[in-house]
């Protein structure tokens, strides 16, 4: 359902349009069309109390003094492309981190108004149309998002994406997450990831090298532990002041069972993460100072942990990685689910 309209109006002129999902439990979701962008996560605890689980903003517009993409769809390629260059193509994209282009350039599908498709009390659907040159992209292409929050507490997110030429395309949601309803610092949450590999990054966040084991390293969370545990323990993780890297996920391609799991310092809610995406991106909020937060205040580093689903870093220049071509066909329909699941105790 819309919720009433807020006061200020988004950067085309046009009332911000706020969708509000509820299910059974109280479980409260909120999004806005403006960058298909999950706004909040309101979870109840079995006490009777209600948890913030995202981080975010005061208002809307709070969301255009940000550059940390908090809860955005962000495309048309999420993550790092280096050079800001195709080599399949010889093209040139828009840049807009030094030489390189993230999360889809300077105007990627994070600034854009959505279109609403369709919504209830419990599902929204968005649409956008991305045209050739787009960012420099090849390709016009169109794109819908669905976020659809169940009783048993997990909110779907389903994408799917067709192309008239070949392009990369990697869709992915920029939430961070607080499990602790933003107390202290979100490095005491203690993380769980299903995977062996993780892709090394200089300090740009580009890889120079091919995936490397966790093992023997502070990228093993194969079992369960605090992400302060390692924290920078790593040259890796120097380079770029935290964990900002890619996992090559062992469960790639199915949403048989969690890739992840994230828990609250003080053990009373739990995030499940589901995904048949081929990777994993940990981002534990290293830039975070000065983003506007919910009380008029501001985030501190590391206040947050994004999870984001979808392709390894600079993906459209190294099909020698083991996971499908994140190159959309003409002719082809690429569908994505991820599912955030909360376990309040």
């Amino acid at each position: 359902m819309l919720s009433p309209r807020p006061t200020s109006l988004a950067p085309d002129g046009q009332p911000w349009r706020i969708s509000v999902l509820r299910n059974r439990n109280g479980v409260v979701a909120t999004f806005m069309d403006w960058g298909a962008t999950w706004l909040s996560a309101r979870i109840p605890l079995p006490d009777g109390s209600v948890r913030e689980a995202l981080l975010g903003g005061a208002s809307p517009d709070a969301w255009l003094r940000q550059s940390a993409y908090l809860g955005a769809t962000v495309g048309r390629y999420a993550n790092r492309i280096a050079a800001a260059r195709l080599n399949r193509t010889g093209q040139q994209l828009v840049a807009n981190q030094g030489e390189n282009q993230l999360h889809g350039g300077p105007e990627g599908f994070d600034k854009r108004r959505w279109q609403i498709l369709e919504q209830s009390e419990q599902h929204v659907r968005y649409r956008l149309y991305s045209p050739d040159g787009d960012q420099g992209f090849p390709g016009n292409v169109v794109a819908e998002i669905g976020f659809t929050l169940g009783d048993d507490n997990a909110l779907d997110i389903r994408w799917q994406a067709q192309s008239d030429q070949p392009s990369p395309v990697n869709l992915t949601n920029h939430a961070y997450f607080n499990l602790d309803a933003h107390h202290g610092d979100a490095r005491e949450h203690r993380l769980q990831l299903d995977a062996d590999r993780y892709l090394p990054v200089d300090a740009d966040g580009l890889p120079q090298e091919g995936l490397r084991s966790v093992a023997n390293s502070g990228f093993d969370f194969r079992q369960l532990k605090a992400i302060a545990t390692d924290f920078l323990r790593d040259a890796e993780q120097q380079r770029v002041k935290g964990y900002d890297h890619a996992f090559l996920l062992n469960a790639a391609g199915s949403l048989a069972q969690p890739v992840a799991r994230l828990a609250a310092a003080d053990g009373r809610l739990t995030l499940a993460v589901y995904t048949d995406a081929p990777a994993l991106q940990l981002y534990t909020g290293n830039w975070l100072h000065g983003t506007p937060n919910r009380t008029g205040g501001e985030y501190a580093d590391y206040a947050g942990i994004a999870l984001e689903s979808g392709w390894l870093a600079d993906s459209p220049n190294h099909p020698e990685w083991p996971q499908p071509d994140c190159w959309l066909q003409p002719g082809e329909t690429r569908h994505a689910t991820t599912r955030y699941h909360f376990l309040a105790e």
